[in-house]
């Protein structure tokens, strides 16, 4: 259940005091099945399995939801293909072309037509929450599916003013300085992947996977103006992740330093095994966070 993106938002850390009833909230919000003529639906599920009691799952101050949904797959091209069937029924029959107008009303009964029949496909989309530190990191890099979930725990709570977090340094500026071999934050060393753009529109990107980040070649690159972008970096031997300057955090990788923990720990069953990871990651994550925050001063949602 290790997270492998992450999109943060911040919240007042006094939110935690009005968290007593989560679980009732969100149960009030669980995902209910996608309809005979809905194209999507979407709600709260327990993040510990469809067994579980609680809609969420709490250790300490860290707590996980999981939204949950259910799309239909109905492929454009079966659409259209229905809808030429038809059209073409219509010409035949009434010797005549149906005007823009029309030609719309009918697909959208063609729709309505296929959605039953549709496939119905679940997703799922986790985030854990931080109330130490006034957080929530969901388990995505698309900014639109980060914000849905944090839309859906709004609606849920009735009130969760959460913001996109916001850096009050410049992340490439910083970024940049690291990779030229300026001293790294305490716990942080390079990884083995970046990308550079030339700051001037339409400029030139070099993007290196797999690549000593200290060699020559980048040095020459940094040299002729370009500036980072994405930084892989690694914390502490425990985690190694890809920062980019839109603070979105891709390619998050629990390494041996971390995932050795689980060895000495009691994993009698599916869900202590999922309660004993999840304490990991929130841990690494609050430690990360932490590190991160020290760095580019991440704007706080209580000014």
């Amino acid at each position: 259940m290790f997270f492998r993106n992450l999109t943060f938002f911040r919240f007042p850390t006094s939110l935690g005091k009005t968290l007593d009833d989560l679980d009732a909230r969100l149960e009030e919000c669980r995902l209910k099945p996608v309809g005979p003529s809905e194209l999507m639906s979407r709600g709260f599920i327990p993040p510990m399995g469809r067994d579980a009691q609680l809609m969420s799952h709490r250790i300490g101050d860290a707590i996980w939801v999981t939204l949950g949904g259910e799309d239909r797959l109905l492929p454009s091209a079966v659409v259209n293909d229905q809808l030429g069937r038809k059209l073409a029924e219509i010409e035949e029959k009434e010797g005549r072309r149906l005007g823009g107008r029309a030609r719309k009303r009918l697909k959208e009964d063609v729709v309505m037509e296929l959605l039953p029949r549709a496939f119905v496909r679940p997703v799922r989309c986790s985030a854990t929450l931080d109330l130490e530190h006034g957080f929530i990191a969901v388990d995505t890099s698309s900014r639109k599916t980060a914000e849905n979930l944090v839309s859906e725990l709004r609606h849920a709570l009735g009130s969760f003013p959460a913001l996109p977090l916001n850096a009050e340094t410049s992340v490439r500026a910083l970024m940049t300085g690291w990779l030229a071999g300026e001293p790294l934050p305490g716990g942080l060393s390079l990884g083995d992947e970046c990308e550079l753009k030339d700051p001037v529109d339409g400029g030139g990107v070099v993007r290196c996977s797999r690549h000593e980040l200290q060699a020559e070649e980048i040095r020459r690159h940094l040299e002729a103006g370009k500036q980072a972008t994405r930084l892989a970096l690694v914390l502490d031997d425990h985690v190694g992740f890809v920062l980019g300057e839109d603070l979105v955090i891709r390619k998050l990788k629990f390494l041996d330093g971390a995932v050795d923990q689980l060895e000495g720990t009691e994993t009698d069953g599916v869900h202590a095994e999922l309660d004993a990871r999840y304490a990991l990651m929130a841990g690494e994550l609050k430690r990360l966070f932490a590190v991160l925050d020290g760095a580019l001063k991440f704007s706080a949602a209580d000014a």
